[in-house]
């Protein structure tokens, strides 16, 4: 059985979800942040379930949006978590984690994500490309898919031909239009393309994002997201070019995404709901790093 819990971000609905997969031992697909652990839990329980019975918690990433929340569900319930060999040390001392989210946060730190703590080493499971989780009668595979960033796992269930895939499959508020995460420090184009093409490869008959919900189309949201990603990559390429910084330019694409999206029919308040999952402003500092990084040639 699969439910998709709604983590009730600031008390918005559709910003940050978690997969919820079996009946008597569970597994839970990203946590969310620690300030939604509690709505986590409730929702959980009001479906009749236990989340004393979560087992497990596969974690896509370590940004905070994902798995701050992680060390709760570890010391609350004695769930053991399954985290990329890359993300495993952040768990376990997130100070470096911390101190890089702050330098875009700021003081909006504990509002946002709630508390952050370690993770104890005992309860952390490091999983490779490949490797399966057993919860309950349930086997998930880890799928490494690097690109948002170079920690990024999503999970298949081969029965149910599923995915969850973290932010390398985008966000897309409960089917509406399709939004590449690009914060930084990480984006990596070619590799976030070749996790795309790993995905399609799988032939998912379904996509679980946790910002936020299903997507029944999975070919054509692929797809999607691969013109998107070169579509705003090669936008901040020619504002840069131009001689534009950055923060010239972050009001600019906030407008420019959010005039995107009401073409495609989405009304203010839910144009409101993509800029909590994923501000746009913050892509313009994720992609202008990748081209700086990868291709300074580009610049010129």
């Amino acid at each position: 059985m699969i439910n998709f819990i709604d983590g009730l971000h600031l008390g918005r609905a559709q910003v940050i979800g978690c997969g919820l997969v079996g009946t008597d031992q569970l597994a839970l697909i990203d946590s969310g942040p620690e300030c939604c652990f509690d709505a986590t839990v409730a929702a959980i329980r009001r479906l009749g379930l236990r989340p004393e019975n979560v087992t497990h918690l596969l974690v896509t990433h370590i940004h905070l949006d994902h798995s701050g929340g992680a060390w709760r569900w570890a010391r609350d319930f004695g769930t053991t978590v399954c985290v990329h060999p890359r993300g495993a040390p952040h768990l376990q001392n997130p100070e470096k984690l911390v101190a890089s989210a702050t330098m875009i946060f700021g003081d909006k730190m504990p509002v946002l994500w709630g508390e952050v703590r370690a993770v104890p080493p005992e309860k952390i499971r490091i999983v490779h490309d490949g490797d399966e989780i057993v919860a309950g009668g349930t086997v998930f595979r880890a799928v490494e898919t690097p690109g948002h960033a170079p920690h990024h796992h999503a999970y298949w269930l081969a029965r149910e031909r599923t995915l969850f895939a973290g932010d390398v499959g985008g966000v897309s508020i409960n089917g509406g239009p399709l939004l590449p995460p690009c914060p930084p420090p990480d984006i990596n184009l070619e590799l976030w393309r070749a996790s795309l093409e790993k995905i399609h490869a799988l032939q998912p008959a379904r996509l679980w994002l946790t910002h936020f919900g299903a997507v029944e189309t999975p070919d054509e949201h692929l797809l999607d997201l691969g013109r998107r990603l070169t579509a705003w990559a090669d936008w901040i390429k020619t504002q840069l070019r131009a001689g534009r910084s950055e923060a010239e330019l972050e009001p600019r694409f906030t407008q420019l995404v959010a005039e995107e999206l009401r073409r495609h029919g989405v009304n203010d308040e839910l144009i409101a709901t993509y800029e909590q999952a994923d501000p746009a402003a913050m892509s313009v500092g994720g992609l202008a790093r990748y081209w700086r990084k990868f291709h300074p040639a580009e610049l010129a």
